[in-house]
């Protein structure tokens, strides 16, 4: 902005009239009228300018978050790049001039402020007045006032905004240290009634004093906060790079993690990780008890709030989450969740989750800074915050923090309470991480009186991770099993078995979940209800739990729900598909009123009710578990997960692609997956894999087969059937996964069959004796015209044994069996046969197999219209949808290219089809990001290509991928 500062010069030399009171002479400071220069290097950041562009097309942008957010540098740098983003690199360094501003007649003129603390009325419209006059060239004595204006003076003002050729875009950084509400209200006035000539782009942090809830009802506000300032994994890539600072792709993604994407943080942390000897170990001890992050958040952050928002946060920071009811419990405030609510909101020192009713998590590196202050607590008061916390999660059904806090306080009767009383409740069903503590080991004389309070440290220790010290407080409590009564030792001991359960599954032991859920088993009351038990389990394994039960029907309730929740989770996680299991569990686990175990048996029957072709039942188990977890506070996202790709498989074979394709998307954090699941129907994805597909194969799979049908449809069945060779290749070692192994070899064949590589799609079936495999071979059959092999191949659908098939196999196999009878010539049977599919579809609302099948299928549809159907409504309705098909003709190569593509390139180019980023590209290819943004530079150069997808457009046409 070359021109805006020349002008800014000659206001430096120009003096104010003073109002009375204020001494004479008073000078504007240059530096308050330019962009500041942000300390060097200044990574650009594409997206937060468009976001600034596409905001400044209104009346008002505002940028609000707390301090070191990078709110001034984010300001600066878009208005000494002239205001343009599309053209500027990720990872760009932002020179210190204009030179690559667009020309100043295409866009509005620009004026900058830089509010400082002790800005009045009178200084602010001085400084107003100036920047403005630098916008529109007004005279000294024109109608900009230079003190708060009169009413008169601000009609005139915004008449000649209204009248001037550009509109007058005004950057106001730090307007929250404007105290005075009045100050601004003629910046309101005018934004109103200056015909849409005067744009502000806003930095602050909290307290503005204009009226964002009228701007934003009528949409025209907006608003770029904390989540949308944080640094992205590329990013952070992109800065460590500008300030020499090398890190593994883990090691960013970590950093990010632990930062919240910070820019502040992340900046303190690229100057300090230069000099250590282990960066990567650096890096996972980085927080925010380090003396430069403690020091800024104590003199920049903390600073910012009142006392009592500063003494809210630091009581609730003795949680992980805090909703409303908690944070007065642990504060006594009775306006604990307004409070909440405003440090969310523009204090943006606490996430928001989206939960009803809301749950509030404290920024990472500010929680490690408040948990430290609180660490310093007299004992006493540290305790009685662990009690409250204690007593609230004991009281809301929260059991697992419960116990945590109240070992934490010392209150062992509670601790051994909550054990006793929820020990089903108290095992780990999901993968975060769990930041506790080891809390104080209770004396040996309380162990020896209530041995179960042992048992209920080792619960929290397994619950948190710390197996070693969980398996030693097991052994500590198994010493004073001996002297307990009987009726008591039989409890004690087979509460020892569960924790043995759940010890050894979440050490990844099968065999032992499976032995010790026998011997658990066993401990039932006598007639009980057999529980089935895996064929491999041990029946004569050593053991001291009780060979008798006691109790009663919940004591029952509570083992069949917890043994075969840990057994089906055995089953699933070697690729098995145990819905009954899970069904049964969940069943149990209702019955015993254990809600977070039903919410396990929920989400997991979901998935695999949808794979079986149950749809209604899995709609309504996954919708159910998706009810549960917003008003628990639970952290469930692997529940969700399932649930969301149990939705997705259910929208799916209902043939509802766009429903499909955003449960997908929501299941994808979950499961590893940055962007999202249908990035491949926006963007050219490729053969992208979730980062959980080794802990949870069943649910990278079922997204696998989903995505690759997805892709089918969108006319790209290569890039379908790239993703399920990675899915069957990731399943090689699971020898339990033959059902879900043999619906990839299936899936694949199809594709294969469909591009015409009929002996590929062949041999991918030779020697199947699956059902699903030799309906498969009979569609290959059938697509290579060889009808009389297609009814060799097909099994017989309609036989006792094929009502245990999945619903979609069956409603296959019928289908084909129709079309077979019809091009016989036995229009009747063919009649009679679909009839009895859509018998079977019907009730399900199963779709996808009529609507995505060979043109033939509506011919056979129409013709059954005809003659007569107990399923009018539904016929007519598949005739119309019956025969689509989204598959894009082959383009043939347009032309070559004059510089070819080195191997390395390619292989990248292959990456470039997925959703990876560059950082995650660098990772799998063990290459440095510096080396991969080299070759993605020298792709887009060759083919004549400036963005991903136009580059992979490009290359698909030249036929390089």
């Amino acid at each position: 902005m070359p021109e805006q500062r020349n002008r800014v010069r000659v206001e430096t030399a120009r003096q104010v009239d003073t109002a009375p009171g204020r001494p004479a002479e008073s000078p504007l400071l240059a530096s308050r009228l330019t962009p500041a220069v942000p300390p060097e290097p200044v990574v650009a950041r594409p997206r937060l300018l468009r976001r600034l562009d596409e905001g400044s097309a209104g009346p008002v942008t505002l940028i609000a978050a707390p301090a070191g957010w990078g709110k001034t540098t984010l300001l600066a740098s878009w208005v000494r790049l002239g205001g343009a983003a599309p053209d500027v690199e990720p990872g760009a360094v932002v020179p210190d001039s204009g030179d690559l501003s667009v020309p100043p007649e295409a866009r509005p003129v620009p004026a900058w402020l830089s509010v400082e603390v002790g800005d009045d009325g009178d200084r602010l419209w001085a400084y107003l007045a100036a920047a403005l006059r630098s916008a529109t060239g007004s005279a000294e004595d024109g109608p900009l006032p230079d003190r708060p204006p009169r009413p008169e003076q601000l009609e005139v003002l915004a008449a000649t905004l209204a009248a001037a050729d550009r509109p007058v875009l005004l950057v106001l950084d730090d307007l929250h240290r404007v105290a005075d509400p009045a100050a601004l209200t003629g910046l309101e006035f005018l934004l109103r009634h200056a015909e849409q000539r005067l744009r502000l782009v806003i930095g602050a942090r909290a307290g503005l004093h204009l009226p964002l809830h009228r701007l934003r009802l009528a949409g025209e506000l907006t608003e770029i906060g904390p989540d949308e300032l944080a640094f992205t994994d590329d990013e952070v890539a992109d800065l460590l790079t500008a300030h020499a600072a090398a890190l593994p792709a883990a090691a960013v993604h970590q950093l990010r993690d632990r930062t919240g994407g910070w820019p502040a943080a992340l900046r303190i942390a690229a100057l300090a990780v230069r000099g250590q000897p282990d960066p990567e170990r650096w890096v996972g001890q980085f927080g925010g008890d380090q003396p430069e992050i403690a020091g800024y958040l104590h003199e920049e952050v903390l600073p910012a709030l009142d006392p009592a928002e500063e003494d809210l946060l630091r009581r609730t920071a003795i949680v992980d989450t805090v909703c409303a009811d908690l944070a007065e419990a642990l504060t006594g405030r009775a306006d604990a969740g307004p409070a909440l609510a405003a440090l969310a909101g523009t204090g943006g020192l606490l996430h928001r989750e989206d939960t009803r009713p809301p749950w509030y998590r404290c920024e990472p590196l500010l929680a490690d800074l408040l948990r430290a202050d609180l660490a310093r607590l007299p004992p006493d008061e540290l305790h009685d915050l662990h009690g409250r916390a204690a007593d609230w999660y004991a009281e809301d059904g929260r059991p697992a923090d419960g116990l945590r806090h109240a070992l934490a306080a010392g209150r062992w009767d509670l601790a051994g309470d909550l054990f006793v009383a929820h020990w089903p409740e108290l095992t780990r069903y999901d993968r975060d991480p769990v930041h506790a503590p080891a809390p104080m080991t209770p004396p040996a004389e309380v162990i020896r009186a209530d041995p179960e309070v042992a048992l209920a440290c080792a619960a929290e220790r397994a619950y948190a991770g710390d197996l070693p010290a969980a398996s030693s407080h097991l052994r500590s409590a198994a010493d004073h099993a001996a002297g307990l009564p009987v009726p008591r030792r039989d409890r004690f001991l087979r509460l020892v078995t569960a924790l043995e359960v759940s010890v050894a599954r979440l050490s990844g032991d099968p065999a032992e979940v499976r032995a010790a859920a026998a011997r658990l088993l066993r401990t039932r009351p006598a007639g009980a209800t057999p529980t089935r038990m895996p064929d491999s389990a041990p029946s004569g394994a050593a053991s001291s739990a009780p060979t008798t039960g006691g109790g009663g029907a919940t004591d029952d309730a509570d083992l069949r729900a917890f043994t075969g929740t840990a057994l089906g989770l055995v089953e699933l996680a070697d690729g098995a598909l145990p819905a009954p299991r899970f069904v049964r569990a969940r069943a149990a686990a209702r019955e015993a009123g254990r809600p977070r175990t039903e919410l396990v048996g929920a989400s997991r029957a979901a998935l695999l009710l949808a794979v079986r072709g149950e749809l209604r039942a899995a709609e309504q188990a996954a919708r159910d578990a998706l009810g549960m977890p917003p008003c628990r506070g639970w952290s469930c996202r692997l529940d969700c997960a399932y649930s969301y790709l149990a939705l997705a498989l259910v929208a799916q074979l209902r043939d509802q692609p766009e429903e499909a394709a955003a449960n997908l998307a929501l299941a994808g954090p979950a499961l590893g997956i940055v962007g999202g699941w249908i990035a491949g129907l926006e963007t050219d994805a490729g053969d992208d894999w979730p980062a959980a597909a080794a802990d949870e194969p069943v649910a990278a799979t079922v997204a696998a087969l989903c995505r690759a049908k997805l892709h089918r449809d969108s006319g790209d069945p290569a890039a379908g059937q790239r993703l399920l060779v990675r899915a069957r290749e990731a399943l090689a070692d699971r020898p339990s996964a033959t059902e879900l192994a043999g619906l990839l070899r299936a899936a694949e064949a199809e594709l294969r069959a469909e591009r015409g590589d009929l002996d590929a799609a062949r041999d991918l079936l030779v020697g199947a004796s699956e059902p699903v495999l030799a309906v498969a071979a009979a569609k290959v059959e059938l697509l290579a015209g060889d009808a009389a092999a297609a009814g060799r191949a097909l099994p017989g659908w309609q036989s006792p044994a094929a009502t245990s098939w999945p619903l979609p196999v069956r409603l296959d196999a019928g289908l084909l069996d129709a079309l077979l009878a019809e091009r016989a010539g036995d229009g009747r049977r063919a009649g009679r046969i679909l009839e009895q599919v859509l018998d079977l579809a019907g009730p399900q609302g199963c779709r996808r197999v009529f609507t995505r099948a060979e043109p033939p299928v509506r011919d056979l549809l129409a013709a059954h219209l005809d003659a007569g159907t107990a399923h009018f409504a539904l016929v007519s309705d598949l005739v119309r949808g019956a025969g689509r098909s989204t598959a894009r003709p082959a383009v043939e190569p347009r032309d070559t290219l004059d510089e070819p593509l080195t191997e390395r390139e390619l292989t990248i180019l292959r990456y470039l089809q997925s959703i990876l980023s560059n950082v995650e590209i660098a990772s799998e290819l063990s290459l440095s990001v510096n080396t991969v943004k080299t070759h993605v530079r020298n792709i887009y150069r060759k083919l004549d290509a400036t963005r991903r997808r136009e580059a992979v457009r490009r290359a698909r046409e030249l036929r390089l991928i």
